[in-house]
């Protein structure tokens, strides 16, 4: 924008500012000059009204509180993340610290209302409070409670989410060996709660299952990663497809390559959005129906694609935070219909008792955005066709309606549970799809150029391409040609490395992406990691990989086994934006130890039930001398730590703590922590936030602690004003004296690695202070940092 249109714009906004009478010099009704830029949003909507009053969507009698709380602002709702043993110390800790210190608070003259659990969310994991965060930013009285939820927040152990987001991934009722696709994946918190399912068993470090998690958008693909990453799971991976096209991809099945189908696929498609008007208050003003006339198409060539790769028996969920059956029930309807029974709508009713819900409607028009309404497509003029298309309106038929059964469909109202507005649909696959029937193109042509009818045939869904590949090309250049692309791909296998697509078979999106390379069998680093760590025979050494094909190796990450089929067989056709948990930094000072990689906190749950080795049990005292100090020496620690730890060579060794059911008082789930043992001291190599976390579960006052040490900071800085030499000495030689007695060089920050400049120069993301080290490429990086403190899912109404 240039100066001149800069200074008119700027005067339009005098001028009307002047208008409303607040005075663009900062005079009149507005002495301060601030009120007059933005003017509030009126929550009105006479469209909006008119098209859901005339579709009867909500109960009769229920309009006036369903439009009141539409205008109200949507309460808080943050869930309880991580595995088992760890959501319920949280929990345990919420209950019985902050929200006691939350009753009977009065701030502003209001009292403070204590946060509810979410009646139908298992295990009271997920709660709702009426405090704004205007409140709980600004008022000392909560100050405590804030730190507590932004400091969970950050280490990935809280999760702010809207109510009626977590919903979908409940019904799809995940277990630990299911291969799931969730198709519109950003920002991701519904992507964390599917990766916590996997888990359920802490005790397992590679569940036969997996999450691929999909997404559009190149920039918000990175914010998935973040997401995901807090979570420390070697079994998901994050890729950069259009929903509706997404490939279908292969897995090597005893030597034979078959199609990779899901046994639970989340469709949470782009929408409307008129469901979020609770928090984005914008939708009052631009909401019309050509928002939903203009999406209908798309969320239906994402939900064909899904129950098009879904396997038979599998479970797919539709969504969208919309109210409007355009988008909903005419999707469910139009995608029912063409699978001719291939889908079903499951009955969910009894599967989460205490949830408040409407049934899906049968009958529903389409209204234009100058309120002309069609209740047939028949009666739609030429003219509009291209705006209006035949899918959108219910079937006629009322036999086959009926068949549908969608009552079955799930639509949550505001006023019902004081959430957002929301839509669901359950889809079991029993048969193929009808289309999937035929045998696939290539195999048609060939058939008909050789004429050979006793070539034997597959079908796309039995899930074999064996007699595809076999067949060979008729002419002799395109035999050249085939065998040429088999060799290639053939020999990356071979080397274990998993590049981007080339460009010529899809278009790329975004940054370029570092190779996966895995390690082979015979790689020179292993042997000694293998030796230094005593790592178990079973150990999946093949499932370890890096992001550099050239060049000394930085970091080692390990994905499951599951994964790494679905890499190797599908790099030219798949980009992969990040997949893999960090397990191993390299450290050049660990080499004179024997082993030149030190373990990274990330991957250490994955890693621990494979080490014999350099592990050392603590007990509840010693937790807290390692998380509180900075190097403690290791007179600092109990007897037993000092005898275990004497005896030990120098290097990286784990630290395990397990509870005693005899002290329900302390920490009761179990921990296992990176550390560093050198010449005379024992520290923990853990980032800051999950150190205060385990700290704060140990019932360490954690607040009080960080304000000494502010204040202990800010004395310090004042010393050094008044040029107190001999403090600043005696600081020096104190600092150095403490690097002759350890064998590591740290960072003053507590987050920060020690091979920090060698892991910037490699191409991968240093580990930064939230502990989620994530291996993206250079040009990536600044996009990781596009995380909104909103997390909640529907901040993703897509364009």
């Amino acid at each position: 924008m240039g100066r001149r249109q800069r200074d008119r714009r700027r005067q339009l906004q005098q001028q009307q500012r002047r208008e409303r009478g607040g005075g663009g010099d900062g005079q009149g009704g507005d002495p301060a000059g601030w009120a007059g830029g933005y003017p509030e949003i009126v929550k009105e909507n006479a469209l909006f009204e008119r098209y859901y009053a005339a579709l009867r969507i909500v109960p009769e009698g229920e309009w006036e509180p369903f439009m009141a709380a539409l205008r109200e602002p949507l309460p808080a709702t943050f869930r309880i993340t991580g595995y088992k043993s760890h959501a319920n110390e949280i929990l345990h800790c919420l209950k019985n610290k902050y929200f006691k210190e939350l009753q009977d608070l009065v701030v502003d003259g209001q009292k403070i209302e204590v946060p509810q659990p979410l009646s139908w969310y298992p295990e009271e994991l997920a709660w709702h409070t009426n405090l704004s965060r205007k409140i709980l930013r600004k008022s000392p009285e909560l100050e405590k409670f804030h730190q507590f939820l932004v400091s969970e927040t950050e280490c990935g152990n809280i999760s702010r989410q809207e109510a009626v987001s977590m919903i979908p991934p409940l019904l799809l009722n995940v277990s630990p060996h299911h291969k799931i696709l969730d198709m519109c994946a950003a920002p991701g918190s519904k992507t964390a709660q599917l990766i916590e399912m996997l888990h359920a068993d802490m005790n397992v470090p590679f569940p036969e299952g997996f999450v691929i998690a999909n997404d559009v958008d190149n920039k918000r693909c990175y914010l998935l990663v973040h997401q995901a990453k807090r979570l420390n799971s070697p079994c998901i991976m994050v890729v950069n497809h259009d929903a509706s096209i997404i490939p279908n991809l292969q897995i090597d099945v005893n030597g034979k390559k078959e199609i990779l189908f899901y046994d639970r696929i989340l469709c949470d498609v782009p929408c409307s959005g008129d469901g979020t008007m609770r928090k984005n208050i914008d939708v009052w003003k631009k909401w019309t129906t050509q928002n939903s006339l203009q999406l209908h198409g798309l969320q239906l060539r994402i939900a064909t694609r899904g129950v098009e790769q879904l396997a038979e028996g599998g479970r797919m969920v539709y969504s969208t935070c919309s109210l409007n059956p355009v988008e909903n029930e005419a999707v469910i309807s139009s995608l029912l219909e063409k699978s001719q029974g291939a889908l079903e709508l499951a009955d969910v009713s009894s599967e989460l008792p205490g949830l408040k819900w409407m049934p899906g409607i049968t009958q529903w028009k389409i209204m234009l955005k100058d309120g002309q309404w069609f209740e047939d497509w028949k009666e739609v003029p030429s003219n509009r066709q291209t705006q209006i298309r035949p899918t959108m309106f219910p079937i006629k038929d009322e036999e086959k309606l009926k068949a549908m059964n969608l009552e079955r469909c799930l639509r949550i109202l505001p006023h019902h549970q004081n959430t957002g507005g929301f839509f669901m649909a359950v889809l079991i696959k029993k048969a193929p799809m009808p289309w999937n029937k035929r045998q696939p193109k290539l195999q048609r042509k060939l058939l008909q150029k050789t004429g050979d009818t006793a070539v034997p045939t597959t079908t796309t869904e039995d899930g074999s391409v064996e007699t595809i590949e076999e067949q060979p090309p008729e002419d002799e250049q395109a035999r050249e040609i085939q065998h040429s692309l088999n060799s290639e791909c053939e020999q990356s296998k071979k080397d274990g490395v998993c590049g981007p697509p080339p460009s010529k078979r899809m278009k790329l999106f975004g940054f370029k992406e570092d190779p996966f390379v895995f390690l082979s069998e015979d790689d020179p680093l292993f042997p000694s990691i293998q030796k230094f760590y005593a790592l178990d025979p079973s150990f999946p050494k093949l499932n370890l990989l890096t992001r550099t094909q050239e060049g000394k190796k930085r970091q080692l990450y390990m994905v499951s086994k599951e994964l790494r089929n679905v890499l190797l067989n599908n790099s030219e056709k798949m980009k992969v934006i990040n997949t893999g948990i960090k397990v191993w930094s390299r450290n050049s000072d660990g080499e004179q130890f024997g082993c030149a990689f030190r373990l990274a906190q990330e991957g250490i749950y994955t890693l621990y039930p494979f080490i014999n080795a350099r592990i050392i049990n603590i007990c509840i005292d010693d937790v807290k001398v390692l998380l509180t100090q900075e190097n403690p020496f290791l007179s600092k620690f109990s007897n037993e730590t000092q005898k275990l730890v004497k005896d030990m060579a120098m290097g990286s060794i784990v630290l395990r703590y397990d509870p005693d059911p005899n002290k329900p008082d302390t920490l009761q789930c179990p921990v296992v922590l990176c550390g560093w043992h050198g010449k005379t001291s024992l520290r923990a190599f853990v980032p800051k936030n999950e150190r205060l976390h385990y700290v704060r579960m140990m019932g360490v006052e954690v607040f009080q602690a960080k304000r000494k040490e502010e204040d202990l900071g800010s004395k310090m800085e004042e010393g050094n004003q008044d040029n107190n030499a001999e403090q600043v000495e005696e600081a020096a030689d104190g600092a150095s004296k403490a690097k002759e007695h350890d064998v590591l060089e740290m960072e003053a920050d507590v987050g920060e690695e020690p091979t920090q400049k060698v892991v910037e120069s490699s191409g991968v993301e240093p580990e930064s202070k939230t502990g989620s080290a994530q291996p993206l490429n250079e040009n990536a990086k600044n996009h990781a940092s596009l995380e909104s403190r909103d997390t909640a899912d529907h901040s993703h109404v897509k364009d």
